[in-house]
């Protein structure tokens, strides 16, 4: 086996219900993670970043919005976002409770989320107290992304999922995780110049050239393709460790969100930006993100028992 194979691949022992339990919670961690993705953007979108003019509070002296905020729907559009961080945070110990019970072995792999979590609610926190500054609002993003990524890699590593039979593809699968940071950076960063500053008071955008910026963006995109279509061709004869062929499905299942996403991309670019059409880009970087995370897991090298 490979080091990293003899690292990662002990399958749980444990399969009774509380091992059920944990699987499940791993999963709704992973949906709660990419929903507060959606839920943020959906605060930025309607224009209602600075709906709570304070943090931790929404209103000073208050931590619900204030009565004479009735006739806006914002207040109530950021403070139910704020909401579903305790959402997460509930998910996310519990999940760790379950596998310090059931695998004590990742215990401290399945705290990342949980602080992840906090981190992020002080970075929100920040967001707010700079109003909207976009060079923390892409940290705010970056980091929601990350934990995407992370918690379906520890859902898969939790599981035991086996990778395939075939050559390695360490740099192949380590140059695929880079460009997917480099084009979620360039993406945070589009967003940061455009036209969505997330409030109507919160004026101020990064100095770039948004065009520039949605063209190295999606030049990263092609690259993106074209390093999946060689890891494509190079697992295209691997037989899978497992009883389904998981490393090929991952694959394919990238490939297609990956076009996906790109044409959603292309389609909010030629359209002005419409509020809708950039949501669904949104979601669709939750989705590649976590897409992408199973399919860096589930190809790597391993030998057959």
């Amino acid at each position: 086996m490979t080091s990293e194979t003899t690292q990662h691949a002990t399958a749980p022992a444990n399969h009774g219900l509380a091992y059920r339990l944990a699987r499940k919670l791993t999963l709704a961690n992973i949906a709660t993670q990419a929903g507060i993705i959606v839920t943020g953007g959906a605060v930025r979108l309607t224009g209602s970043g600075l709906g709570c003019s304070t943090w931790p509070q929404c209103e000073p002296g208050s931590f619900t919005p204030a009565a004479f905020d009735a006739s806006s729907l914002h207040p109530y559009i950021e403070f139910g976002n704020r909401l579903l961080t305790f959402v997460l945070l509930i998910v996310a110990v519990a999940m760790a409770v379950a596998v310090w019970r059931t695998r004590p072995e990742l215990k401290w792999l399945g705290l990342v989320p949980t602080l992840g979590v906090l981190g992020q609610a002080v970075v929100g926190g920040i967001t707010v107290l700079v109003d909207l500054h976009p060079l923390v609002v892409a940290p705010h993003m970056l980091l929601s992304l990350a934990l995407v990524w992370y918690s379906v890699w520890f859902a898969l590593r939790y599981r035991g999922a086996v990778g395939r039979v075939g050559a390695p593809l360490r740099v192949e699968r380590w140059l695929s995780l880079a460009l997917l940071v480099v084009l979620m950076v360039l993406g945070a960063l589009t967003t940061g110049a455009g036209p969505h500053s997330g409030d109507a008071d919160a004026t101020e955008r990064l100095a770039l050239d948004p065009a520039q910026i949605a063209r190295a963006h999606a030049l990263t995109v092609w690259a993106f393709v074209a390093l999946l279509a060689w890891i494509g061709w190079r697992i295209r004869r691997d037989v899978s460790a497992g009883d389904r062929d998981e490393a090929r499905l991952s694959w394919k299942v990238l490939v297609a969100v990956t076009l996906a996403q790109g044409v959603i991309g292309y389609v909010q670019y030629f359209t002005g930006l419409p509020e809708v059409v950039v949501g669904l880009h949104l979601l669709g970087a939750a989705v590649l993100t976590a897409a992408h995370s199973a399919m860096f897991r589930l190809t790597r090298a391993e030998q057959p028992a």
